[in-house]
């Protein structure tokens, strides 16, 4: 079909479309037009709830919120740390990457059900001389369109393969995502804890050098008043010199301590950090049955999530390469004016439509179609392969955390009660001392009985501590909110925090239920 082209729309579309490719600022305008506007962002809805409405962590009402400026001369407390963590931490930048990744190709998946359209202007101007003839030269100008419509009507679930591995894809990202922030909060979280507890260690041998320093002290006035031999003074001054020196190597573990939670946390290394006060461990506690735990970690890990999610979209990679040894059936529409792409200046005006139905019958590729699906079909085998292995570390972890945490809670009363016996023991003997009814060497032994109690609360509390963060690492409980920074706070009991509403939270999230699972709180995608 042909007919006199009349001017009107199609040349202004056509000098549009002319300009827009000619002209760079055009293009950048059309773009941001284009990408910017709202309703061209996501049109078809690919990308998740998380990335629209931002971060929030466990037991968060709000997405979080990454401050430009953190005034180190106040302590750092916990939750402090782990928002500096949470904000400058690589890996969840590049997992957080990761999940836009995925969205793009789940929305690439989804536009393989709708049609494409294209479109082609171009205008022409041929001009004609003949040198050294009396023939006078001419010229013709003239202009082309062509459009073209293509829409897939058939194609054996190939499309609903890919769309439905692109799904699982996104999933598998977002619960990547998960683990990545359950290991950045127990990374941050034990640095804080290590820091906590060498700076405990450190000022433990302050206090013992001021013992040691008062018992010196009081040798010296029993020698000068010829009550004490001068060994006694001679030992008091060696314990002196050990308990400096063991406080000179808790100080230089303390600041070791602190370097590796400013390296955690992301801030410059020049940082200099100053910790919250910590508070004491009360063995007032319990702990969840382990098969409670068990089932809890195979429901709700984010690592075997993720690898859940990659066995079930290499199932759908492999159903999509089965389809494409199958038929496929398209619509396809054209359009040309004055000739078809390619060709050249005509001087007949002409108009052309087609329209279709294309049936694509796949017949013999070179055997290469079997070793795709046979590939697919090992992506399968090795995702499996995977997830079992996945599930069967993680569980073990959980295993092994439990049993630690469960000694460790026990180690906790025994070494209080370790403690406030040298205590009460250290005070009878310096009292002796002081009136003559001791030695130095019941004094020294005391002393060294007390320093060793205090190192095995400090322990005890350091391994209660790392192994219920393990435990909660392992099972992928790991929060900020309510269902863990209460059991984590170190500030005092009478500085913003209710102490009987922290014990209960405390107990609610560690409560044996010998009829039930454990709770299971609300855990919003970070």
């Amino acid at each position: 079909m042909s007919a006199k082209v009349q001017p009107g729309w199609r040349w202004q579309l056509a000098s549009f479309l002319a300009a827009a490719c000619c002209l760079p600022g055009v293009v950048g305008a059309f773009d941001a037009v284009v990408i910017h506007d709202a309703p061209f962002q996501d049109p078809l809805q690919a990308v998740p709830e998380v990335i629209r409405r931002g971060s929030i962590l466990p037991g968060d009402g709000s997405p979080l919120v990454c401050s430009e400026y953190k005034d180190f001369t106040i302590p750092l407390d916990l939750a402090e740390a782990v928002d500096l963590a949470l904000c400058n931490n690589a890996q969840l930048k590049a997992s957080w990457a990761a999940i836009k990744i995925q969205a793009a190709a789940l929305g690439e998946a989804r536009a393989a059900y709708l049609p494409t359209l294209s479109g082609t202007a171009s205008r022409l101007n041929d001009q004609t001389r003949y040198p050294g003839s009396d023939m006078e030269a001419n010229s013709a100008n003239s202009h082309s369109l062509y459009g073209s419509l293509s829409w897939r009507l058939l194609d054996f679930g190939g499309r609903g393969a890919n769309h439905e591995a692109a799904t699982r894809g996104l999933d598998a990202a977002l619960a990547s995502h998960d683990a990545n922030l359950q290991k950045t909060l127990a990374g941050v979280i034990q640095a804080y804890f290590d820091a906590q507890s060498t700076r405990a260690a450190w000022q433990a041998k302050l206090e013992n050098e001021d013992i040691a320093r008062h018992t010196l002290e009081t040798a010296k006035r029993r020698e000068a008043g010829g009550a004490g031999a001068r060994s006694d003074s001679l030992q008091s001054a060696t314990a002196l010199a050990r308990a400096g020196l063991d406080k000179q190597r808790a100080h230089g573990a303390y600041q070791k301590a602190l370097s590796v939670l400013v390296y955690v946390v992301g801030v410059p290394a020049e940082t200099r950090v100053m910790l919250a006060a910590d508070r004491e461990e009360h063995p007032d506690q319990s702990i969840m049955a382990l098969s409670a735990w068990l089932e809890a970690t195979r429901k709700q890990h984010p690592a075997i999530q993720a690898v859940q999610a990659q066995l079930q979209a290499a199932r759908q990679r492999l159903l999509s390469s089965r389809s494409d040894g199958l038929p496929s059936m398209d619509f396809t529409a054209n359009y040309f004016e004055n000739g078809r792409p390619g060709q050249g200046l005509t001087a007949n005006r002409t108009q052309e439509r087609t329209v279709g139905v294309t049936l694509n019958i796949p017949l013999f590729d070179g055997f290469s179609r079997s070793y795709k699906i046979r590939g697919a079909e090992a992506q399968v085998e090795q995702k499996g392969a995977e997830l079992q292995d996945t599930e069967r570390q993680i569980l073990m972890e959980v295993v092994k955390a439990h049993a630690d945490a469960s000694a460790a809670l026990g180690n906790l009363q025994a070494s209080e009660d370790l403690l406030n016996a040298a205590r009460a023991s250290l005070a009878v003997s310096l009292r002796k001392f002081e009136r003559g009814a001791a030695d130095i060497l019941e004094i020294l032994s005391t002393q060294a009985a007390r320093a060793d109690a205090a190192q095995e609360r400090i322990r005890s509390q350091a391994e209660w501590r790392s192994a219920r963060l393990r435990l909660l690492a392992a099972a992928g409980r790991m929060g900020r909110g309510h269902s863990v920074f209460p059991v984590f706070r170190f500030a005092p009991t009478n500085a913003g925090c209710d102490a009987q509403e922290s014990s209960g939270l405390f107990r609610q999230a560690w409560a044996v239920h010998p009829d039930s699972g454990p709770a299971q709180a609300s855990q919003p995608r970070w």
